[in-house]
């Protein structure tokens, strides 16, 4: 039975650092790609090379407290990240088909704010105990 908590703990974890990677991953895109990926989004460079800093900072972050943090609290905090993020996808993508050029800095004013919010509810949350505390 330990084995098996152990193997599903080992899983999440991992499934925590590859989000904090994606993220990482598209800070890169962001800040190397800014002012073509912002021409195609309707965004200025500086928001997309914010986005980039943000969603770097909020990865490195993620990653950076992995083993202090509680899948519990990952597990909540992702949701919520997450369905943000689709809930901005979704309305970037209403907007832009309704002709407003806003719809991609809806979006990627979302990747500039969100993975810092993550980052801060993180951060405070409550550090895990472990077996030698």
């Amino acid at each position: 039975m330990a084995q098996v908590v152990a193997a599903s703990m080992t899983r999440r974890m991992a499934g925590v650092i590859a989000d904090g990677a994606f993220k990482v991953l598209l800070a890169v895109v962001c800040i190397a790609t800014a002012a073509p990926l912002g021409r195609l989004l309707g965004t200025p460079t500086w928001l997309m090379v914010a986005s980039g800093v943000a969603l770097l900072i909020g990865g490195g972050i993620e990653i950076g407290y992995t083993r202090s943090r509680s899948m519990r609290t990952y597990t909540r905090l992702m949701v919520a990240y997450d369905s943000g993020w689709v809930l901005a996808a979704l309305v970037g993508a209403l907007m832009a088909w309704q002709g407003n050029s806003a719809g991609g800095e809806v979006w990627i004013g979302y990747q500039t704010a969100a993975p810092i919010v993550f980052a801060a509810l993180l951060a405070a949350a409550n550090p895990t105990q472990t077996a030698s505390d």
